[in-house]
Formats: C-alpha cells, sequence, structure tokens
C-alpha cells in the first residue's frame, strides 16, 4: 500500500482532530498552532537527516494537515454563519486551488532551479504571509458555537459524541460514499503517468504537472459558481460530481494522445471541486445544531484518506494481473458504484429543499 508515515499519521488524527476543533474555543490560535508545526517539520528535513530526524519531521507534517483547512472551515462557518456558508466556502476553495496551482510552479520551478532541499524553504516561507492572514482575522468576529455547528450558547465545551456519527444512516452512507468515490479515483492519474512514462520517460512529468494544473485551475475557476448553486441543491451537483468519474475512466483507455488525455482531465477537476465543496455543506447541514460540525468532517477527511491509499493498491493489483485497460475500467466500475449508492440512499440534504434534515433525525435511506 502506497502510504507514507505522515499519510498514516494524517488518516488516523482526521476524526479526533475534527472532535478537538469543534471542543477548542480559540480557533485561531489551533489554527497558527498547526501551522507552526508544519514549519517545525519543515525546518527539520532543513537540517542533518537521520531515520529520527525523517520520521519525526513526517510526523509534524503529517499531524498538523488534519488541523489545518478543517479548522479555517470552522472559522468560516463562525465568521459567515450557517446561510452564508455555502458561498463563503466557495470562494475559500477557489482561492485554496488558485494557491494550489501557484504552489505547484513555484516549486517545480525552486526545485529545478536550486534543488529539491529548498523545497522546504518555500514551504517555510509560504507560511509568513498565511500567518499574517490569521492575525488579521478579528477573533471577536467569530461565533464558536456556530463554528461547530451548534444554535445555542456556546459558554462552555460540550462533550464529542463520536459515536453519534456512526448512528445515523445517512452518515453512515454518506461516508461509504466518500470512500468508494476516492477508492475509484485516486489512483487513475498516478497509474496514466506509469503507463506513459513506459513508453516516453521524458514526457511523463510534464504531462502528470499539466494534469494536476488542469484540475487546480478547473476548481479554481468553478468553485465559487459550485458554492452559490449549491444554495438551490445539494445532490444534483453530487450527481453531476459522481458521474463523471466512472466517464473519465472509460475515456482513458480509449486514447494514448496526451493533449486528448489532458482535455480529459477536466472531468478530474470537475469531480472534485464538486465533491470538495458540496461534501462539506452536506455535512455541515447533517450536523446542523448538534456541535459536531468539525468532528463529522474529520470522519469524511478519514474515509477520504482511506479511499485514496486503498485505490492505489487496487489500482496496482488489477495492473499487475489484467494490465492498464483492465485497471482503468476496474475503477471507473467502483466509481459507478458510489454513484448508484448516491443516487438511492442518500438524500436531499439542504434544510430549505428537505425541511431540516440533521443528525438528530431519524431518516431512512431514499430512492428517487
Amino acid at each position: 500500500m502506497r502510504f507514507t508515515f505522515s499519510g498514516l499519521v494524517t488518516v488516523a488524527t482526521q476524526t479526533p482532530a475534527g472532535a478537538i476543533i469543534d471542543a477548542v474555543h480559540r480557533k485561531r490560535a489551533l489554527l497558527g498552532a498547526s501551522l507552526g508545526v508544519l514549519v517545525a517539520g519543515a525546518f527539520i528535513f532543513l537540517g542533518h537527516l537521520t531515520l529520527v530526524s525523517v520520521y519525526s519531521a513526517q510526523f509534524l507534517i503529517g499531524v498538523s494537515g488534519p488541523f489545518l483547512a478543517p479548522t479555517l472551515a470552522g472559522i468560516t462557518l463562525g465568521v459567515v454563519g450557517v446561510k452564508a456558508f455555502d458561498k463563503q466556502f466557495g470562494r475559500n476553495q477557489a482561492f485554496n486551488s488558485a494557491g494550489n496551482a501557484f504552489t505547484a510552479l513555484l516549486i517545480a520551478y525552486v526545485s529545478f532551479r536550486l534543488g529539491y532541499r529548498f523545497i522546504f524553504v518555500t514551504s517555510v516561507v509560504l507560511a509568513v504571509p498565511a500567518a499574517i492572514s490569521l492575525a488579521a482575522i478579528d477573533g471577536g468576529s467569530i461565533d464558536y458555537a456556530k463554528a461547530r455547528g451548534s444554535t445555542g450558547k456556546d459558554d462552555e465545551p460540550q462533550p464529542i459524541w463520536l459515536g453519534a456519527l456512526f448512528e445515523e444512516r445517512v452518515i453512515l452512507f454518506f461516508l461509504l460514499t466518500a470512500f468508494l468515490f476516492h477508492l475509484g479515483n485516486a489512483a487513475i492519474l498516478p497509474q496514466l503517468g506509469e503507463m506513459l512514462s513506459k513508453d516516453n520517460l521524458k514526457t511523463a512529468a510534464p504531462f502528470m504537472s499539466a494534469c494536476v494544473i488542469v484540475t487546480q485551475l478547473v476548481i479554481a475557476v468553478s468553485a465559487t459558481w459550485i458554492g452559490k448553486r449549491a444554495t438551490k441543491g445539494r445532490k444534483p451537483l453530487l450527481l453531476v460530481g459522481f458521474g463523471v468519474l466512472p466517464v473519465r475512466g472509460v475515456l482513458y483507455t480509449l486514447t494514448h494522445a496526451a493533449a486528448t488525455l489532458i482535455a480529459i482531465q477536466v472531468l478530474d477537476g470537475v469531480a472534485n471541486a464538486i465533491f470538495g465543496i458540496v461534501a462539506i455543506l452536506s455535512i455541515k447541514d447533517l450536523t446542523r445544531g448538534t456541535a459536531r460540525f468539525n468532528v463529522a468532517a474529520g470522519a469524511l477527511a478519514t474515509m477520504v484518506g482511506i479511499g485514496a491509499a486503498a485505490s492505489n493498491t487496487v489500482g496496482g493489483l488489477l495492473i499487475q494481473h489484467l494490465g492498464y485497460r483492465a485497471s482503468f475500467l476496474g475503477l471507473a466500475g467502483i466509481a459507478l458504484l458510489a454513484f448508484l449508492l448516491l443516487l438511492f440512499t442518500i438524500p436531499e440534504t439542504l434544510p430549505s429543499v428537505t425541511g431540516g434534515i440533521t443528525l438528530t433525525d431519524e431518516v431512512e435511506p431514499v430512492c428517487e
């Protein structure tokens, strides 16, 4: 299973991190501390590397990740409230993807000109504007009850009940659907790069970079619109995002032309843009009033991580025994299963459409 030590730490920490984010009042301080831990891990890689130092750095980087984006999402919810969260979260994701594309280009340039060691110098430098931006947020503007999906007063942290997440069928089906989404998706691009590198090693790296940048640009361009469109309903958007994945897997078996393959990668951008935004909005809907928004989002991230890791294992086994074409089709089949599970077991979660589904409601799986 292709999973670094830091990746294992991240997956293991996601759900507990969500519980901590829900419980902690000082969310800006928590986000700042997480950023500091990330920088500390990067600094260790700049020193003399030993087995202990490498694992220590990976641990710090792995444990900081689960706190960064979720805490920012909680702060966003606490600042703008439930009604404005959809649009603002979409804008957040647009800036996030634009930053990812910029960072990918910057790191490629820095590593080419100065060497791989300077990748970590770049990470430390980029943490400075992030810290300045964090300091610019007015702590008094954050409603800490809203920041964790609670509608009541937030004088004292409420007990975090993880079991509540696993007693509701909609939450369970949604987590399973997210797992299958990434099980069928994560390995497609890496194994496509492997397949092309067998024929022309020099063109494989630029091709992979182009595909990653295309995905991030699609997300950056569409994220704001998705956030606005999600205010009219979650499920139609999710069905589109889930529906393009099996199509993408099949299309990759039909051509080896680089330009066409990069064009097909637009579908990956569409799928990930929709999932990355609307899945969190659905979690917000389902946990509204429960004060467990972040712990549920952490559980979602855990399933995403496990699904992505398992995808590489499944895809690798299919390639080993049946070849690349069979692997693409097999992953497309898993993506189709995720689409069908979403279609038949997950209801619309937007309260204005459903009348107010939350984690505390009894909801049976629906067939639409």
